[in-house]
């Protein structure tokens, strides 16, 4: 921010300064040529030509340097095939008159032709009465007054622009460190809360910074939270670990007879367990990179494919939109369609509809997966949910897979709902999920 301001500072002073620097210049050069064609225009009126051809003044020009040689202002009228009459000033020099081409406006330059004297001359060509000879009126001063000028008024445009600059820098800087001084103090809260424990930033702060507070005291929360819900997963598949394991490590104390079938049975139950902490930890994983989206309709075509195999008597419908799009990746979407229609077709009667929808008043998708089979009671609706909680227990299974399909819907800002069916009478999954 400093290097931008100082660079702007620097263009726009340069810029004005040279603009300002040709506006002095040029003024007080035209105040000087305006005195030289004053004195051009004095001497042309009051020219005139004598009985022998030469020209005189009927008046004496005013200013007594014309007198004074070498004074630094001078005059010569010249003509062709004339001797040059040049002022007192001049004393032994002559100006050098351009007599090859015609000046009919005055005609300003710069000469050198004097050692040591710089000069600015203006000349005009004039034909006067009486005579059919070409004039040329000059006039020439010495430069050196108007350098000095210029070079007065350019020292002091480059100390003032100088001091003016240093003073915008200066105030620049001031108003950088003053202006993020509010971020040294949010660096401040944030050393604090690692050396304090502190778990949030409460320090009064200014306005300004007050949204990067928030947004930091949230990403605090976020991390709490899942540092949170990892300890109770761990915790969770510790517990759901703990029993099958007593259960096998009680039956080898016992050198129990049936000891091949409990290792079977419960290292199934662990595995599924594993299998289920596991997916709700992928699902965490792909919703922190917040590009998830899959198509919901090749989804559900492809787990109805393979529930068809092993459910080959039952008969699934689909119906809905084909163009649906949701916020959740692929291979967590076919976990969750797998849960509800392999459990649709392992407890309903035989048929299975699901349905496609999008709801126009938040956008949200909505997947509706119905059986025909015998519901589940309201009362039983919540707790169906809970890990291991299972109402026909004469079918195989873990009771994880409403757990698993609650757990990534949630992840992923879905949620999941239990209901009656109306029109084939079983249960009814309502699954929504935020469209990508």
């Amino acid at each position: 921010m400093g290097l931008i301001a100082a660079g702007w500072i620097a263009v726009l002073l340069l810029g004005g300064g040279i603009a300002l620097d040709r506006a002095l210049t040029t003024q007080v050069e035209n105040n000087f040529d305006e005195q030289l064609e004053y004195i051009l225009t004095a001497m042309i009126g009051a020219a005139e030509v004598q009985a022998g051809g030469e020209v005189a003044f009927n008046r004496v020009l005013g200013d007594q340097r014309f007198l004074e040689p070498n004074s630094g202002l001078y005059y010569q009228v010249s003509g062709e095939g004339e001797e040059p009459w040049p002022s007192r000033s001049l004393w032994d020099r002559v100006l050098d008159v351009r007599g090859d081409h015609v000046d009919n406006q005055a005609h300003f330059y710069n000469s050198n032709q004097f050692d040591y004297e710089p000069l600015r001359v203006v000349e005009r060509s004039i034909i006067l009465p009486g005579s059919d000879t070409q004039w040329w009126f000059t006039v020439a001063a010495n430069r050196e007054e108007l350098d000095e000028q210029i070079a007065n008024i350019r020292s002091i445009l480059i100390w003032s622009f100088a001091v003016l600059g240093f003073g915008l820098l200066l105030m620049a800087m001031l108003q950088i460190r003053y202006g993020l001084s509010p971020l040294r103090r949010v660096r401040a809260a944030i050393q604090n809360l690692r050396s304090t424990g502190a778990n949030r930033i409460t320090e009064p702060l200014p306005t300004e910074v007050q949204p990067l507070v928030q947004e930091l005291n949230g990403l605090l929360e976020h991390s709490e939270r899942q540092a949170e819900e990892a300890r109770m997963h761990a915790g969770n598949l510790a517990h759901a670990l703990k029993t099958p394991l007593t259960v096998l490590t009680n039956a080898a104390t016992a050198h129990d007879p049936k000891l091949s079938d409990l290792v079977c049975r419960e290292t199934k139950t662990m595995q599924r367990h594993v299998e289920h902490h596991l997916a709700r930890a992928r699902a965490v994983g792909r919703r922190a990179t917040g590009l998830s989206r899959a198509e919901v309709w090749p989804s559900v075509e492809s787990v109805l494919r393979a529930v068809t195999r092993i459910y080959e008597n039952a008969r699934f419908d689909l119906d809905g939109n084909k163009n649906a799009v949701v916020s959740i990746e692929r291979q967590d979407l076919d976990e969750i369609l797998g849960n509800l229609i392999e459990n649709a077709a392992k407890y309903g009667g035989g048929s299975v509809f699901v349905t496609v929808d999008i709801e126009p008043e938040n956008g949200a998708c909505t997947i509706w997966v119905e059986d025909d089979g015998m519901g589940i009671p309201l009362e039983e609706r919540d707790r169906i949910f809970d890990r291991g909680a299972r109402l026909d227990t004469g079918k195989p299974g873990t009771g994880l897979g409403l757990a698993i399909v609650r757990d990534v819907a949630e992840i992923y800002g879905g949620t999941v709902e239990l209901d009656e069916s109306e029109d084939l009478g079983g249960l009814l999954v309502k699954l929504r999920l935020p469209r990508a």
